[in-house]
């Protein structure tokens, strides 16, 4: 039997859950080192799989089939696409930074002798989240997905909840308040998408005998399964509700603000640019692999929430007082563009949109970690209590600024490409809809911008006048990422090579072609 890669990479970060939270309450830093060692080695483990992956090869590779609970049909089964392969490359690369940007989120504090945190703790939950999201970017058995897509709520929760942002607690009974009522809204909205998609698990198994997505997807192809109209429709929107709510999708969003807001930097990174993506992630896996005819029928729709999220979600940004809840609201934007993409059913506007689940993950991760030490330093979210940061730490707002750009998708960074992509291939097939997508290029431009200039730029307030710069580990974090943003915005070659195999199955699946140019090539090029 060849190796379990695929297992061995989901199980080291459970495994190394399980010992960091073992470690004695004393030993903190042991806990810290031991959680970063064992993120690294997940993310040298990530890179075998990327580098054993065949981008021409077959559609699922490194498979695993295993029988789980033989009497419900359940298999333990394991296998990753081009899409797959990327996001699980993206969550293996993000851990390290998140653990090393939390290093001191959950030590005591000195005023804090009665309600001590324990660190062990908030790097275990971190490691647990970090294993099943790479499971689920692995699994192609649908119920052992939705065991995951249910079970990374519980850590998510405790982070959310037990471990929130001190920026404005100084003991406020408030701020505890308000921590565990964002927990608890997460963990309400995605558990009422889990029940509803569980409903529509067992339905697909009664309709289709097998919770298998290979077996399913062969039985569709072959025509031994034919769905009904109605029941597919039915199925799919099962699906599609509780991926909305994990994308986030407008009108399903609002726990995210709530959410971001109140968890510490790296935390609010692990909700955006790792767990989030699992939702966009499945649409393209589940919901266009299984219910190809539905998926097509319920484009119109989709694309318009698509549209209302990306216009909605920048303009809300524009108005924020709030650092971290506007970056949350900058997110809702950007996801728009990736359910966009993925609707758009051509294959410029998928691979856009799945290159854009990656850079978003990145940019995302620069931009709220570096606002998350400044935030740190000053000890407030609100954008009014900064002002000449970039004269008493430069590096710093040098560092903001470039992850801000990035936000605003600037030509020479990562996500340009990616909603470049996205815009061309919806304009193609759905020319009004690519018009309006493009003013949320011109509001992340507004938002970005006053951002930097209300907090970076103008005379030094008194609070920030001692501000220090980056120190060590700060940049050691934000170094990588930038360095990223820059490779990726100008050769996103590697990246495409591996996602455009997989997006081409995807356009069969749901028996699309991309859309002829209005003018025949030959005919411009006499034109000319």
């Amino acid at each position: 039997m060849s190796f379990p890669l695929l297992t061995v990479t989901a199980a080291l970060p459970a495994v190394g859950a399980i010992a960091t939270a073992a470690v004695p309450a004393a030993r903190r830093t042991a806990a810290k080192w031991l959680a970063l060692l064992v993120s690294l080695a997940t993310l040298v483990l990530a890179a075998i799989v990327l580098v054993r992956f065949e981008p021409g090869g077959d559609r699922y590779q490194l498979t695993e089939s295993h029988t789980w609970i033989k009497d419900f049909g359940v298999r333990y089964e394991l296998g990753v696409d081009g899409i797959g392969v990327a996001l699980l490359a993206l969550t293996a690369l993000l851990i390290p930074f998140v653990i090393l940007a939390g290093w001191h989120d959950a030590d005591p504090l000195e005023t804090e002798s009665s309600r001590w945190r324990p660190t062990q703790g908030f790097f275990a939950l971190i490691l647990s989240v970090e294993a099943m999201v790479i499971l689920s970017f692995e699994a192609t058995d649908v119920f052992l997905f939705y065991i995951l897509f249910e079970a990374m709520l519980i850590p998510m929760y405790f982070l959310i909840g037990g471990f929130g942002d001190r920026a404005h607690e100084h003991g406020d009974e408030a701020a505890a308040t308000q921590r565990s009522y964002a927990a608890v809204k997460f963990l309400l909205y995605n558990l009422v998408g889990g029940l509803i998609m569980l409903a529509a698990v067992i339905g697909l198994n009664v309709v289709a005998g097998s919770f298998s997505l290979t077996e399913i997807a062969a039985a569709r192809a072959n025509g031994s399964l034919d769905m009904a109209t109605n029941t597919e429709r039915l199925l799919f929107l099962g699906f599609f509700f509780a991926f909305a709510v994990k994308a986030p999708l407008w009108p399903l969003h609002t726990w995210l603000p709530n959410a971001m807001g109140e968890a510490t930097a790296p935390v609010a990174v692990l909700i955006t640019a790792v767990v989030d993506k699992v939702g966009t992630f499945a649409m393209l896996r589940f919901c266009l692999q299984l219910f190809p005819e539905a998926s097509k029928w319920a484009t119109p729709v989709i694309l318009v929430l698509a549209l209302i999220s990306i216009v909605y979600g920048a303009l809300l940004a524009v108005g924020q007082r709030d650092i971290k809840r506007l970056v949350a609201y900058a997110s809702i934007s950007h996801f728009g563009f990736i359910i966009l993409g993925i609707f758009a059913m051509t294959s410029q506007g998928q691979s856009g949109a799945t290159l854009y689940m990656v850079n978003h993950g990145i940019s995302t991760a620069a931009l709220m970690l570096v606002a998350g030490f400044l935030i740190s330093r000053r000890g407030s979210r609100l954008i009014a209590d900064y002002g000449g940061v970039q004269k008493v730490a430069p590096v710093l707002a040098g560092t903001f600024l470039i992850g801000g750009l990035a936000t605003l998708s600037l030509p020479g960074l990562a996500p340009f490409v990616s909603e470049f992509l996205v815009l061309v291939g919806t304009y193609s097939r759905y020319p009004v809809a690519g018009i309006i997508a493009t003013f949320g290029i011109v509001l992340a431009a507004l938002y970005t911008l006053v951002l930097y200039q209300r907090t970076m730029t103008g005379p030094v307030k008194a609070e920030v006048s001692k501000m220090p710069d980056l120190r060590a580990r700060e940049l050691v974090v934000v170094a990588p990422l930038i360095a990223l943003l820059l490779f990726l915005g100008v050769f996103p070659k590697p990246l495409t090579d591996i996602i455009n195999p997989a997006v081409e199955r995807t356009m069969s699946d749901v028996q699309q072609k991309d859309p002829q140019p209005t003018v025949p090539i030959q005919n411009a090029e006499a034109a000319k």
